[in-house]
């Protein structure tokens, strides 16, 4: 295999070339923020409620999207000044997308459960530990992206990840809900 590890873990995916570092940390915020969110979600919704999960998750995570770009736009205004020019625009739009992405699994999930391949309580709960298997998985991303490998602490900075979201999800739920 050519090439040194740092190349190997940094080559462009995709003919893309890599992001950068602010990118990077844009995107694994937006990430986090709508999976959290996804999940505080989740929990107070009723399994038995006919597709309410699916337009809970759906309305969650556009309107934190569209909260999202806005705040991050105005933030990157007041940073980098206003965008000059609509690829600016669109790139500034595009690291608050993994918000959006953070719906597509638990929506799945819950259809599964809204077409009867799954109970509805079973369908809620296996939602609810994918967003916190999302949320710890982002520690071996941190690390690629930090150019070291995984080992024994990124699966300890998972599950710490995991059980401070568990933390944020629990205050959030006790206070909104």
């Amino acid at each position: 295999m050519a090439g040194n590890r740092y190349e190997l873990l940094h080559r462009p995916l995709f003919g893309r070339a890599p992001l950068d570092q602010g990118n990077a940390a844009s995107r694994i915020s937006a990430y986090i923020y709508g999976n959290v969110l996804i999940l505080a979600a989740l929990i107070p919704v009723s399994p038995s409620a006919e597709n309410v999960g699916i337009l809970v998750v759906l309305g969650t995570a556009l309107s934190t999207f569209i909260a999202h770009s806005f705040a991050e736009s105005v933030g990157r205004s007041v940073r980098d000044g206003p965008p000059r020019s609509t690829p600016q625009r669109w790139a500034n739009l595009r690291d608050s997308l993994p918000i959006l992405s953070s719906a597509v699994v638990p929506c799945a999930i819950l259809a599964a459960a809204a077409i009867g391949w799954l109970e509805p309580r079973t369908a809620q709960v296996l939602a609810e530990v994918v967003m916190l298997v999302r949320i710890g998985g982002i520690a071996f991303v941190i690390h690629r992206l930090q150019g070291r490998g995984p080992d024994r602490s990124t699966l300890v900075g998972a599950v710490l990840l995991s059980c401070a979201a568990t933390t944020v999800v629990a205050i959030k739920v006790i206070l909104t809900h």
